[in-house]
């Protein structure tokens, strides 16, 4: 059995489609943290594919936007010395569509946190298959307070 993602170890209750473990209609992305970097292991589904044999754009953008998410929220609780992660959301993210995503093997992702403040940090990630880069994504992420729609999802 391996051991909790960090989305089962700090949101278990959590219903977001691409990261959310109490989703069983979602993605179900399981983030762990290597060093620096913060890595994932998935596989798609039929369901999944624009077309035959070849992941979804909307997909990969929902793959590399939640784990660069949970990337943002661990480094932002480190920074903190907190013992849990803030509640972050998207402020902004671009996706580059590098070549297709073939859904036949795993899809691994890479995010690493490449600038932070108090209560931000921009993330660069990268989606791989078949052993190449398909997608990259460069995005912000912010800490939400009390009053946000997103601040007691976890």
């Amino acid at each position: 059995m391996s051991p909790p993602s960090l989305q089962e170890r700090y949101a278990p209750h959590n219903a977001c489609f691409g990261c959310g473990p109490a989703n069983d209609k979602g993605l179900r992305i399981r983030s762990f943290r290597e060093g620096d970097l913060f890595v994932a292991e998935w596989r798609a589904e039929k369901h999944h594919e624009a077309f035959d044999g070849m992941l979804s754009g909307g997909i990969t953008g929902t793959l590399l936007d939640c784990h660069s998410n949970w990337a943002a929220a661990i480094h932002l609780m480190e920074r903190a010395g907190a013992d849990a992660p803030p509640c972050t959301v998207t402020a902004d993210y671009a996706v580059k569509l590098l070549r297709p995503t073939p859904t036949d093997s795993p899809i691994r992702l890479e995010a690493r946190v490449v600038e932070s403040s108090d209560d931000r940090a921009v993330v660069e990630a990268t989606l791989t298959a078949a052993g190449k880069p398909r997608a990259t994504c460069r995005g912000t992420f912010v800490a939400v307070k009390e009053g946000h729609p997103a601040f007691h999802r976890w």
